[in-house]
């Protein structure tokens, strides 16, 4: 039986952050306490950070959240096992599900209500996913890109665990999946520039700028990554969470051009510029990526910042036409062809005006660093 200092020190991050410590000789991304990015976010005071955390609890604009119900395309096992190589279904926000070599894959697995460590607080989903977790078929792997809420949800994977064969995390990220008790031997980490072949397909950790951590005291004690996924002649490029920086010309000239660049656009802030991207932020990256097709992500699913909840589909679409990039925006469960993607339509405008989100103290949750806006 665990004992209470224990229990005690796993919630509060105690002991994640001493495993964390633990990898410091293992990888140049840690200094010897946390993990890092290449370039060093500036120290925010604790001015700032209250200024935050007061404009996010109660300085809400209008329309944060929708109102309506959100465009959403069913999906069966049927319909999932019928489906052709090369197919991607966005389940909701980050949450991607692709199908190459018979086998699917899933990203960032969120399928609970709520982005939150509770369970009746916390930013709440805007759709239903397309399809049930129970109904999945059987994973090939799970590539997770670190472990903010809004990307690894526990029960998520824990249910995922027993039809999964393997799941891609980085370094320290995937201890966190041993000790909720998923099989080590199906566990397997990597630092950035690490990887593995899969059954023929190529995965390749890359560098991004972000953070990391899930509770008081475990800030950036395990990595973060974007990922590269290489089939034959086919390349897509997953982001992850990420602010912009020189590492995505360096991906691009290293392991580019991509056919699709699943790039976040979402939830992003002046307020914090380094862990997240403004949307022209989000077309220059995907131009350093060498990249033809772009598919936003990170939207449409939890409010999780100050814009309204359309806004990165309309800034995104508009400053993508404005640079001649190829933009794709299917609807939550709308097969995409990745060999040969389709345009979308701009489904977000049919739904209803937007109300103010509600001003609640969810907005309270312990998975941030010290100065961190968001854990998302």
């Amino acid at each position: 039986m665990t004992s209470l200092p224990a229990v005690v020190s796993r919630m509060l991050g105690f002991t994640a952050a001493r495993r964390g410590r633990a990898l410091s000789s293992t990888s140049p991304q840690h200094d010897g306490e946390r993990f890092r990015n290449v370039k060093p976010r500036p120290v925010e005071g604790l001015r700032k950070t209250l200024g935050i955390v007061w404009n996010v609890l109660l300085n809400k604009p209008n329309g944060t959240v929708p109102t309506d119900a959100l465009p959403v395309d069913a999906l069966t096992r049927a319909q999932l096992d019928a489906a052709p190589d090369r197919s991607l279904y966005r389940l909701g926000h980050s949450t991607m599900l692709l199908k190459l070599r018979g086998q699917f894959w899933l990203t960032d697995p969120v399928f609970a209500e709520r982005a939150s460590p509770f369970r009746h607080l916390g930013p709440k989903r805007f759709h239903a996913p397309p399809i049930a977790l129970a109904d999945l078929p059987p994973l090939r792997g799970v590539i997770l890109s670190h472990d903010h809420y809004d990307h690894l949800d526990r029960e998520t994977v824990l249910a995922l665990a027993q039809t999964t064969g393997v799941f891609l995390t980085p370094l320290g990220v995937g201890d966190r999946l041993i000790e909720w008790g998923i099989d080590a031997s199906k566990v397997r980490q990597f630092d950035w520039w690490q990887g593995a072949d899969v059954d023929g397909v190529q995965f390749t950790a890359t560098p991004a700028q972000h953070f990391s951590g899930r509770s008081l005291f475990d800030g950036n004690s395990t990595l973060w990554a974007s990922w590269v996924i290489v089939d034959d002649d086919l390349r897509v490029f997953f982001s992850g969470d990420t602010g912009y920086f020189e590492g995505f010309r360096t991906i691009g000239e290293r392991l580019g051009p991509f056919d699709v660049t699943l790039v976040e656009t979402g939830a992003y802030d002046a307020q914090w510029p380094y862990v997240h991207m403004q949307p022209e932020e989000t077309v220059q990256a995907h131009i350093d990526l060498r990249g033809r097709w772009l598919v936003p992500i990170h939207n449409g699913t939890f409010d999780l910042a100050m814009h309204r909840w359309q806004e990165p589909f309309e800034r995104v679409t508009g400053l993508a036409l404005a640079r001649g990039v190829v933009l794709s925006t299917p609807r939550m469960g709308e097969r995409l062809d990745l060999s040969a993607p389709h345009r979308g339509e701009r489904w977000w405008r049919h739904v209803a005006e937007t109300v103010a989100a509600p001003k609640a103290a969810w907005r309270l949750c312990p998975a941030r660093n010290a100065g961190d806006a968001e854990s998302s």
